[in-house]
């Protein structure tokens, strides 16, 4: 179990301890919503999560495979919806692989990216496109 502690510190802004390393960081809600954009939102959050994510799944499989990732880079395009709620309605991913990768490989890393947690436990409701460039 991991523990973050939050703090609202006023003004549309929070917080955040992570427990096991003690980094902090901190939120502000969007220019969209009432805020002024000068850090993350907590959507941009999810975002981040999104991609760090993919990365790391990546990552693990990589290793497994002796292949080095190194270079690899991910782009999430996040886009909101205001009806029927508001909500994120769209986190498109674009993943680009510097290195050449045997297609046995890019079959074994596309597979780990979609078995990212967080992908897993979005709402089926957000569309979540991948989109892998190789070489």
């Amino acid at each position: 179990m991991v523990v973050i502690e939050l703090e609202y510190e006023g003004d549309l802004h929070c917080r955040a301890v992570h427990g096991p390393s003690g980094t902090v960081l901190s939120t502000d809600a969007p220019k969209d919503n009432q805020g002024r954009g000068e850090s993350f939102s907590p959507t941009d959050l999810v975002a981040t999560a999104l991609g760090s994510c993919i990365l790391t799944m990546m990552g693990i499989m990589a290793r497994s495979l002796g292949v080095d990732l190194a270079g690899t880079t991910a782009t999430v395009e996040k886009e909101m919806a205001n009806a029927p709620v508001r909500m994120i309605a769209r986190l498109a991913v674009t993943i680009h692989v510097p290195h050449p990768v045997s297609e046995e490989h890019k079959r074994r890393l596309e597979t780990a990216a979609h078995t990212c947690p967080v992908h897993k436990s979005l709402h089926p409701d957000v569309q979540k496109p991948i989109q892998f460039i190789w070489g």
